[in-house]
């Protein structure tokens, strides 16, 4: 199930129309509100979330999804006419997992929904990781630092488990991008850029695992 919160009446019920006729269940709704109630019932595989809403911003939805333990690995791409890079910055910072600005094609939207639910299914027989002070089991989506549980969005628990994955390689962003993110940003490297910034911070003492390779990328450097 798709739930897309946007209270423009043509592009709620166009956007909904694209996503049955393609195979998908998904349900619109115009305000919060209705949203929330929803969730009640029934919790989302993706939520498509405008950022200009009555009642509430989307922004603000944003966060409230990622910031609750039961909604915070929901993915969740934004919809929205704002399109400058600081509006891009914050979301992705609150825990977006993608973002399209209007005006878009109904093909992309469909593409973008396909690839960030392949990306976001669960992998089973995952191996368990201990760098340090650092544990991570991606099967029971856990992170701790010295026992300490550590909350991440999905976006960057996925990063993390990539750079665990491929310990002592280093991982370009573009290549980051692709399997994270399911397809290319045209360049925008910078979205990797801050998700780590955020890893790194929510990591704390134990952050400084992931190394940066200036001009190329980013690894996990572990001994043998």
């Amino acid at each position: 199930m798709i739930y897309l919160v946007e209270d423009d009446d043509n592009i709620r019920e166009l956007v909904v129309y694209t996503l049955l006729s393609t195979g998908f269940e998904a349900v619109g709704f115009d305000r919060p509100s209705a949203f929330y109630k929803a969730m009640e019932n029934e919790m989302p595989e993706l939520v498509l979330l405008d950022i200009m809403l009555p009642e509430e911003d989307g922004l603000s939805v944003l966060s409230h999804l990622k910031s609750n333990k039961d909604t915070v690995n929901i993915p969740i791409i934004m919809l929205t006419a704002k399109a400058s890079e600081i509006d891009k910055v914050k979301g992705f910072e609150l825990g977006a997992d993608d973002y399209i600005a209007k005006p878009f094609g109904m093909m992309e939207l469909v593409a973008r929904v396909k690839a960030r639910l392949r990306s976001s299914q669960v992998k089973l027989n995952i191996p368990e990781y201990s760098v340090g002070r650092l544990y991570v089991c991606p099967e029971k989506h856990i992170v701790t630092v010295d026992g300490n549980a550590v909350t991440l969005t999905l976006k960057e628990f996925e990063m993390l488990c990539m750079l665990l994955e491929n310990s002592n390689v280093v991982l370009t962003r573009d290549r980051i991008l692709n399997s994270i993110w399911g397809y290319s940003f045209d360049g925008e490297s910078r979205t990797v850029d801050v998700h780590i910034r955020t890893l790194r911070q929510k990591l704390g003492d134990a952050g400084d695992i992931i190394e940066t390779v200036r001009g190329v990328g980013y690894k996990i450097a572990r001994g043998n």
